[in-house]
């Protein structure tokens, strides 16, 4: 882990911390790679609450209450999953702040429109929702790598 990802982490765990708010994490292509920066950072027990990784369709739908109507409809890779996923995630835990990540980060599973490196994003706060959808170049690690990185700046604008 970089550096840089951990001071991001430890810059969300004083803005969680100084709010009285709890993060919680529903990740898929990052494989739990956000919940591992934050609770690297000593003392997360304070403002983080727990993490799902839901990689497969179906631990979309059972732990976060995805739709699986809407990812046979809009695929995995769509800011609406990523929002259900956020959504989802605040509703399975104690949380008041959730992200999540759901893309393709190679090498293969590319499909028409959604090239390897797409990733979506979403972070939640009570009833609002922002989501996101970019495109990261690089290798596997280099895309799950900036994936985290945009996930903590996202979740720094939600919260403070």
């Amino acid at each position: 882990m970089t550096n840089d990802i951990l001071d991001l982490s430890a810059k969300v765990g004083r803005a969680l911390q100084a709010k009285g708010l709890l993060l919680v994490t529903a990740e898929s292509c990052t494989g739990g790679g956000v919940a591992q920066a934050v609770t690297e950072v000593a003392g997360s027990t304070a403002w983080f609450d727990c993490g799902f990784v839901t990689y497969s369709n179906a631990s979309k739908t059972e732990l976060l209450d995805v739709p699986a109507a809407l990812i046979a409809q809009l695929g995995t890779v769509s800011e609406e999953v990523a929002s259900a996923m956020a959504t989802g995630a605040l509703a399975n835990s104690n949380a008041h702040v959730a992200l999540s990540t759901t893309g393709i980060a190679g090498p293969s599973g590319a499909v028409p429109g959604k090239p390897v490196g797409t990733v979506c994003f979403g972070w939640a706060r009570g009833d609002t929702v922002q989501t996101e959808r970019l495109v990261f170049a690089g290798d596997r690690q280099s895309v799950r790598e900036q994936t985290v990185v945009h996930a903590l700046q996202g979740l720094l604008r939600i919260i403070e």
